[in-house]
């Protein structure tokens, strides 16, 4: 059996990488230790992960690039596979201080692509965690299900038994470079049968009408131009830190009902005030902010299916707009036209496309899409656990995320849930954005300025007995 390849969309996230542009993603992760119990040492902890590496066969893979470019790298087993380059105990009792050493590295490319940073004891007496993962490897929603090298529902979950490994024979470049003619081949039979097909049906043709619409639209979106912002978007370093801003998720859920819109909308709306607040604050025009929001196209069947699952919307954020009512109704108008339009269907199309083309051109592609003419930041909203987790009887207390920024990117927003807590991670270049944590201030006073205005609004007739969720 031969090793899976990367899809186009896994590989764009390899060629937009650049040495000050780092593709993991990736979380910041607090942990309680057992009230009245022995908390676990290092040690423990990376025997902890080591146990489970069967759970996710994928992070004892390495990339294997084809000779000339003739198709996708391919997941090989490590034959030098060795947790401790993987599992490392951080250096500082301040989360802070983790998050940056992580995040400002890239990660090796003569490896499996993913790190935790472990700090068995913090200096305010809790662990923290700090893990990342090549985004060519995993999306937003597969890193969290991938928290299973961790995470248990129960404290005192057993750790399985130690299985023996052995790294799979590496298959050899004719094997790779053949595998790659023939799925070349599959793809391109398919698309000299296309007219055929839907020759034979008047419906087939229909609905390929109706996708290529959508398809159009979604384009349309996405080549709409964006204007660089001055403090946003520049040149970045390679240094990175992260801004860290809690609140109850009832907070979040409450102004969900109130306004009879999405949970996404309520959080780019915050956003939007954040933002705004931040840049009036710097002396620096408010303006609207193209934004790229990732959408999930993940079955809820395959959440434990690594590589990427996912589109895109391009959102206009109102930071123009002074009012946090009318920001809340600009976002949602906006992202139910794009939802109702079929617009993230279409763009998971539209990146199944990019495979169609030539690799040299594809790179070329990608690295115009994440170009800060396409888009000025991205916020994206994870879903989290639902339920308590632990790790080794600790309690998981917070989890920030950490989503990548793109060259001339300064920021990134991404919010996750933890049982009854919303956590935003604003991750940020610290040479471009050395004041993020202000950011995270502001972003918590437009909460409260929205919630202040939420007694005031009547949810729409078609919006009473919205579910909390």
């Amino acid at each position: 059996m031969l090793p899976e390849r990367l899809s186009p969309l896994d590989a764009s996230f390899l060629s937009v990488e650049t040495p000050t542009a780092h593709m993991h993603v990736g979380w910041a992760a607090v942990f309680e230790p057992p009230a009245g119990g022995r908390r676990p040492r290092f040690d423990e902890l990376r025997r902890h992960v080591a146990v489970r590496l069967p759970r996710a066969p994928r992070y004892r893979q390495v990339l294997r690039s084809l000779p000339l470019g003739l198709g996708a790298p391919a997941w090989v087993d490590d034959p030098r596979f060795d947790l401790d380059r993987h599992v490392i105990r951080a250096e500082s009792g301040q989360l802070a201080d983790v998050v940056a050493a992580a995040t400002s590295e890239q990660l090796p490319r003569d490896r499996p692509l993913w790190q935790l940073r472990i700090a068995d004891r913090l200096d305010d007496g809790r662990l923290g965690v700090v893990g990342k993962a090549h985004h060519c490897m995993v999306d937003g929603i597969a890193a969290v299900e991938l928290a299973s090298l961790l995470l248990d529902p129960e404290p005192d979950a057993a750790d399985p038994a130690p299985k023996p490994w052995r790294p799979a024979p590496t298959p050899t470049s004719a094997a790779l470079v053949a595998a790659a003619a023939v799925a070349t081949a599959r793809t391109q039979l398919d698309l000299a049968t296309l007219g055929a097909r839907l020759a034979t049906s008047p419906a087939r043709v229909a609905a390929a009408a109706g996708r290529a619409w959508r398809i159009a639209t979604a384009l349309a979106d996405a080549a709409r131009p964006a204007r660089p912002h001055p403090r946003l978007n520049q040149p970045i370093s390679p240094r990175r830190h992260l801004g860290l801003l809690r609140r109850p998720l009832a907070e979040l859920l409450y102004l969900k009902r109130a306004f009879g819109v999405k949970l996404n909308d309520v959080v780019l709306a915050i956003c939007a005030g954040g933002v705004r607040r931040f840049l009036r604050d710097s002396g620096e025009d408010p303006a609207r902010l193209k934004t790229m929001v990732p959408v999930s196209v993940r079955d809820r069947g395959g959440v434990d299916q690594l590589g990427n699952a996912i589109s895109f919307m391009f959102v206009d954020l109102p930071c123009d707009e002074p009012d946090p009512v009318r920001r809340v109704r600009e976002v949602r108008a906006a992202t139910a036209r794009r939802k109702d339009g079929g617009v993230p269907a279409a763009g998971a199309d539209v990146i199944r496309s990019i495979g169609l083309i030539p690799p040299a051109a594809r790179s070329l592609v990608s690295r115009a899409i994440a170009s800060p003419r396409t888009f000025n930041l991205v916020v994206s909203n994870i879903p989290g656990p639902g339920e308590p987790l632990y790790m080794r009887g600790c309690r998981l207390a917070e989890a920030y995320p950490v989503v990548p920024v793109a060259d001339q990117h300064a920021l990134s927003i991404g919010v996750t849930t933890v049982d009854d807590v919303a956590c935003f991670g604003l991750y940020a270049d610290r040479d471009s954005l050395p004041d993020v944590d202000r950011l995270s201030a502001s972003i918590d006073t437009a909460l409260d300025e929205l919630l202040e205005r939420a007694p005031e609004v009547r949810p729409r007739a078609d919006a009473v007995g919205v579910p909390a969720g």
